[in-house]
């Protein structure tokens, strides 16, 4: 009988101990963190002023070469 508690212990404490703990981990871990959170940001802003940029490009080249979307 003193055999089995260490064997229960092994069998099913422990394993659902090591499941419960790494489900509350990745529970916290889900969102991002405030860095991802303002390193996101700054790659949004950086994308829009590359779009806004392009786009004016295009129409500077739409004006002084009409035929460049052509290809020649």
């Amino acid at each position: 009988m003193s055999e089995v508690i260490p064997i229960l212990l092994i069998t099913v404490c422990l394993p659902l101990w090591i499941i419960f703990h790494y489900v509350t981990k990745w529970k916290t871990s889900k969102g991002l963190s405030p860095e991802d959170e303002k390193m996101l940001s700054e790659i949004w802003e950086s994308a829009n002023r590359m779009e806004d940029r392009i786009n004016t490009l295009e129409r500077i080249l739409d004006i002084e070469t009409p035929n460049w979307r052509r290809g020649s």
